[in-house]
């Protein structure tokens, strides 16, 4: 247990997310225990559009977000003045999504008077391995892979973040999304070639594993996803009939050889000796098995975090918010939404 931890074993902090399209909040105590983990995931009202349509994901947050904060305390057993902070993602994500959850944790603070920590999504995912691994503390290397996002970074310590690598175009789940719906899966995509691509053969086609010449470990998945369009529409032109199991296993084996490859490299040059991943493409089954199989022929202890902190939820802004409240760090009424925020960046957080 860190000096951190110890310090205020009994801290409690609410977390809140609403960066895309799950409705989420979580009571944390002492920065890892869960004593309370409440989503309302939107998927099925965006599955009839293939994907997230930000203005009705906005709209789902402003239906949901007391409802699941109060179920939140409620299944928690506290009430708003048991709480030591207000922790809440101000940034990446969708800025109508986003701005839900930040006036929600605004007004509550101000009500009650409980401090507010403004959290980064990112940061966020790379906390979630804290929950189900108490043995981890930094340094450590971790992939956040997900809709969005795709980072490799490098936790010097809590709440301190190195980037390594991203994408230069397409985020990996982003990529998993558009095949998907090429090949008539639907949304959401990445949950759709895991399973689809367990029939298939990962040999069958030859996708292309892209490099990115000025930094060895960015990732780039545009050039895939075209490849697996045009590999499509050649079939189709010629008639033949396509394999979908084969094209989703055969497309799910280089996204994962690039990701894994990229990330061992790194971790090989830098000589890590501890690494986690994480987001929702974490939760791929060849992936998670990949980077065991990876990690444990190099000597490098892995960590990954169960699938339902995996996918965006409120346990994990509560955990990042509870470091970053120790590291005393606070928020004001003016924090706004920045659905650009980068790892590291702190505007409109300030430190006491």
């Amino acid at each position: 247990m860190s000096s951190l931890d110890t310090e205020k074993e009994d801290l409690l902090v609410l977390g809140i997310e609403t960066s895309c399209d799950e409705t989420a909040a979580s009571v944390v105590k002492g920065c890892r225990e869960i004593l309370s983990n409440v989503i309302y995931s939107q998927i099925d009202l965006h599955t009839v559009y293939g994907g997230v349509v930000p203005e009705i994901a906005s709209r789902g947050h402003i239906e949901k977000i007391d409802q699941v904060v109060k179920k939140a305390l409620s299944d928690a057993g506290k009430e708003l003045k048991d709480l030591d902070a207000i922790a809440v993602t101000y940034g990446p994500g969708l800025v109508g999504a986003l701005l839900v959850g930040v006036a929600h944790a605004k007004a509550l603070a101000w009500a009650t008077g409980v401090p507010l920590v403004g959290v980064n999504h990112i940061e966020g995912h790379i906390c979630a391995n804290f929950i189900d691994n108490p043995s981890l503390e930094p340094p450590f290397m971790c992939l956040v892979a997900s809709g969005g996002h795709s980072h490799l970074v490098n936790v010097l310590d809590y709440g301190s973040y190195e980037i390594i690598a991203r994408t230069r175009d397409d985020a990996a789940g982003e990529a998993f999304d558009k095949v998907a719906r090429a090949i008539g899966l639907g949304y959401p995509g990445g949950p759709k070639i895991d399973k689809e691509a367990r029939l298939g053969d990962p040999e069958s086609i030859a996708f292309p594993r892209a490099k990115v010449r000025e930094n060895e470990y960015d990732f780039s998945f545009s050039g895939l996803k075209s490849a697996v369009l045009n590999y499509l529409n050649s079939c189709g032109m010629k008639g033949e009939t396509v394999n979908r199991a084969n094209v989703a296993a055969s497309f799910q084996k280089a996204v994962v050889d690039t990701l894994v490859g990229h990330s061992m490299q790194a971790a090989h040059d830098r000589g890590v000796t501890k690494f986690a991943i994480a987001g929702g493409v974490a939760s791929n089954s060849l992936l998670r098995q990949t980077f065991e199989e990876q990690c444990r022929e190099r000597g490098i202890e892995f960590f990954r975090p169960g699938p339902v902190f995996c996918t965006d939820n409120g346990a994990m802004i509560g955990v990042a918010g509870s470091y970053e409240y120790l590291l005393g760090y606070r928020s004001g009424n003016d924090l706004n939404a920045v659905p650009g925020l980068s790892i590291g960046d702190r505007k409109g957080v300030f430190r006491i």
